[in-house]
């Protein structure tokens, strides 16, 4: 894992020791905004039997997926061992919950799921941001049995933080199209927060 990665990791282990199964360990600001982010994605398909959530985090997404009805088949990846193992503790009694230490770059993932959904996985600053999140994204529709669906900071803002990524939506959404799939939709009309702009957006890719 090289040096940027490895502090990534170690800065998901301090706010996990600092806030406890909470929002802000896993980078939200509140549980509004990662719920608003969940809604999205979710729109994919509300009727989904299957899923792995990449970058599971304390799989607040399970959470939010439960309270939505959701009774299919969910696994959990994330790269952070502190994660995963308060997840498997969290949901030691659902049969239909399973997770997994994974690192996106190293391994391929798990075949046989209908969708697959990302949240924040690719906003954090790395070496080769545009790599890692493309090829990460082309490892996702690989996988799936039916389609991804992703969110990523947008370049289509007034300010930047230095320490987060931001991806141009149009050459991501052109990447997408020519080579994943021809049906592709960009999603960059939604707040996450309240009297803001649009700072982010979300893709689906359908298989």
């Amino acid at each position: 894992m090289n040096h940027k990665r490895q502090n990534i990791k170690i800065h998901y282990q301090n706010l996990f020791d600092k806030h406890g199964d909470a929002p802000e360990s896993v980078q939200y600001s509140n549980t509004e905004s990662q719920l608003k982010r969940f809604e999205i994605l979710f729109e994919i398909d509300k009727n989904m039997s299957s899923l792995i959530d990449m970058g599971c985090g304390l799989a607040h997404l399970y959470d939010y997926l439960i309270s939505k009805k959701f009774n299919g088949k969910y696994l959990g990846l994330d790269f952070v061992p502190e994660f995963i193992e308060a997840d498997k503790l969290k949901f030691k009694n659902d049969s239909q919950a399973s997770f997994m230490e994974f690192d996106i770059i190293k391994q391929e993932i798990p075949e046989g799921y209908d969708f697959v959904l990302l949240s924040g996985v690719f906003n954090n600053k790395m070496n080769n941001n545009k790599d890692f999140m493309l090829n990460g994204i082309t490892k996702m529709f690989k996988s799936c049995k039916k389609g991804v669906a992703f969110n990523a900071m947008s370049t289509y803002v007034d300010f930047q933080a230095e320490d987060l990524y931001y991806s141009n939506p149009l050459e991501v959404f052109d990447f997408c199209k020519r080579n994943l799939t021809k049906k592709v939709a960009l999603r960059h009309d939604y707040l996450v927060k309240k009297n803001s702009i649009p700072f982010e957006y979300a893709i689906y890719l359908y298989k």
